[in-house]
């Protein structure tokens, strides 16, 4: 891209060209083109994610390869807790860097890499074989992303003006968002069959991320002195001193159950009737529109009481959970509207505890320690991940729908603990 053509689309994507808080004057001056490299990649990231979500992509290819319910439920404890519990161990060594661009470049590349070999193992392994692999993939590929995680924001801030941060991310989420549409809308209207499709979406996934990883390496970046992180295991003591935060660490344990549940709910379809496995493009459309709508609502709702949002998560997600195994019961599961209808009222739920929960430990933690309180909250609830996704593997050999019935009790109970929380907004 040539430097005006840069310049031209920054001027349009942007409203304010020229306050550019944060940043040198030598790097202002490569702004235009940082910014279109953000949002290029970050986009090509979120897309990735939505092509191999572990919660119904990977859930429906395991079921498919015939793993059982033991590795299906292992998928999201994996992911979500190797994209955690690294952090800690992690942070320190990406901060002593003088150009942060290069971890998240590493990172992308590393989840690239794992989805190229997720594909590999479906097209050569089959059941326990298969979901041993592909567990052990995906984990490399969590690692990989908790990577990215603690590099990016830094990088952003050097590289982006301070009013123009959030347009960025912004145009990734919406392009990320319109990507898991369509993709839905091929899984339901392709001409292919769903794990030919599915296995194009994962492969997909893999060029999206290893040619973000180059793409963000491109960025001019000034080197800066390495910091020393704050994070480490001594953090752990804020447990003992502040009941509120262990509180709130109780509270999003529980309600990781929404996180947990969408992989039965997969396992329990498939069960329920053939048709019903192979919705999944309605599954995905359910989940992506679920976002769409209820993000911003959620949001707003918890700048007034992220308290009541956690409180109000909870039991749409017990009710919703409560609705699976009442319909598997009544035998009602393999109609056409049912299960798409009760994941969407789930993942409804699950963005709202997303959201309440970001809300409340900013809100709730001591502005000098909100790194600490982050810090040790991520910790503690990837631990609880492994522990629950474990918990919810063994359960499932008594059945998915003995699982979900344990998570939606799990949801029922974090609304009476979210109830004993401070209100922190006001």
């Amino acid at each position: 891209m040539s430097e005006s053509f840069e310049e031209t689309v920054f001027e349009a994507l942007t409203q304010d060209t020229e306050t550019a808080g944060g940043l040198s004057e030598t790097q202002q001056q490569h702004e235009p083109a940082n910014f279109l490299r953000h949002a290029v990649t970050l986009s090509m990231s979120k897309i990735a994610d939505g092509l191999i979500d572990p919660k119904l992509v990977l859930s429906w290819l395991l079921t498919h390869l015939g793993a059982s319910g033991f590795f299906v439920g292992l998928l999201v404890p994996i992911r979500e807790a190797g994209a955690l519990l690294p952090q800690l161990f992690t942070a320190p060594r990406v901060q002593a860097m003088a150009q942060r661009k290069w971890a998240w470049a590493a990172g992308s590349a590393g989840q690239g890499v794992s989805a190229a070999g997720i594909v590999l193992a479906a097209l050569t392994l089959q059941g326990a074989a298969a979901g041993v692999v592909i567990c052990l993939l995906l984990a490399g590929l969590a690692v990989s992303r908790s990577i990215c995680s603690v590099s990016y924001k830094d990088v952003l801030g050097k590289t982006v003006g301070k009013s123009r941060r959030g347009t960025a991310t912004g145009i990734a989420s919406s392009l990320g968002a319109a990507a898991v549409v369509v993709f839905a809308l091929i899984l339901m209207f392709g001409p292919q069959t769903r794990e030919t499709l599915v296995l194009i979406a994962i492969a997909l996934a893999s060029v999206l991320w290893l040619g973000a990883g180059a793409l963000f390496s491109r960025l001019w970046e000034e080197k800066s002195p390495g910091e020393a992180d704050t994070a480490s295991l001594g953090q752990m003591s804020l447990l003992k001193e502040d009941a509120q935060l262990r509180r709130f660490i109780y509270t999003r344990g529980l309600l990781t159950a929404t996180a947990l549940a969408p992989p039965y709910m997969v396992l329990l379809g498939s069960q329920a009737d053939q048709a019903t496995f192979d919705r999944l493009g309605a599954l995905v459309l359910a989940s992506s529109i679920a976002s769409m709508v209820s993000s911003w609502v959620w949001g707003r709702l918890a700048d007034r009481s992220s308290r009541k949002v956690l409180m109000l998560s909870g039991a749409v997600g017990a009710l919703s959970l409560a609705g699976v195994v009442f319909l598997n019961l009544a035998g009602m599961l393999g109609t056409l509207w049912a299960l798409p209808s009760v994941l969407f009222v789930l993942m409804i739920a699950y963005h709202g505890v997303r959201q309440a929960r970001s809300t409340y430990l900013v809100d709730m933690a001591p502005k000098e320690q909100r790194a600490a309180y982050t810090a040790v909250s991520n910790t503690v609830i990837g631990v609880a991940l492994l522990g629950s996704g474990l918990f919810g593997a063994v359960a499932s050999l008594a059945g998915a729908s003995v699982t979900l019935a344990i998570f939606a009790a799990m949801s029922g109970a974090a609304v009476f603990v979210a109830y004993g929380l401070d209100e922190v907004e006001s």
